[in-house]
């Protein structure tokens, strides 16, 4: 492995180069460990369209679920962020459609959380709330909030999180996002707190934060559910 700038190394492993933190502690919340392979005599045929394998028809292993297919059924070279690869890697035929519905919200959602949306803030019971601009950061780890205070909170505290709609019932118009409700464990307590957040001054940009957000709530609880 090679060292290079930003706190990130170059690892070599089976499924191929991939950039993580040197510091495990900061691998982002919605990254997924590689899986096991499933051991190669374990898998005497396709795991998919049962194919045996021979010198002819040989065997591959898709990098994100790590199961054993011939070259028809796990054929597709798809980038993989999650798992912080380099280059697109090989998966199966699920395992791409899910690869290529992640790609978006990298290359999509993830430049809407970290240039943030303004919200009405409070915190717990409060009834003062604050006009604070809440943003991901660049590290993918914290939430920052900024007004005329700041604070953070940090996404693996976060043990719940529901995007509030505002708008008419089914049958009368489609719903709008209008704020979000999170509960999180502040850092050295196990006690639970509550942040609520109400679209501020600029409602389009902050809808389309907490469309981005809603999006990364479902990724992050898969990486803890993995």
């Amino acid at each position: 492995m090679s060292a290079v700038p930003d706190g990130k190394k170059l690892v070599r492993s089976p499924s191929g180069l991939r950039m993580v933190p040197e510091n495990g502690a900061f691998t982002s919340p919605f990254s997924l460990d590689e899986p096991q392979w499933v051991p190669d005599k374990e898998c005497p045929r396709c795991m998919q369209c049962d194919t045996k394998f021979d010198f002819i028809t040989r065997k591959h292993h898709c990098r994100r679920c790590g199961r054993c297919f011939c070259d028809k059924c796990c054929s597709q070279k798809v980038a993989l962020p999650r798992m912080c690869f380099v280059d697109p890697v090989r998966q199966c035929a699920e395992c791409s459609l899910t690869s290529q519905k992640e790609v978006e919200f990298y290359d999509k959602q993830l430049k809407v959380l970290t240039a943030g949306g303004s919200f009405l803030v409070k915190v717990d019971s409060s009834e003062k709330s604050e006009t604070m601009v809440c943003r991901l950061s660049n590290n993918h780890r914290y939430l920052f909030l900024d007004g005329e205070s700041h604070f953070e909170v940090e996404l693996s505290r976060i043990s719940s999180m529901q995007v509030l709609t505002e708008g008419s019932t089914p049958g009368g118009g489609s719903l709008r996002a209008s704020g979000m409700v999170l509960q999180y464990k502040p850092p050295g307590s196990q006690n639970l707190q509550q942040l609520h957040m109400d679209i501020a001054d600029d409602k389009r940009v902050a809808s389309a934060w907490l469309a981005a957000m809603h999006k990364a709530a479902k990724l992050l609880y898969e990486s803890r559910d993995q």
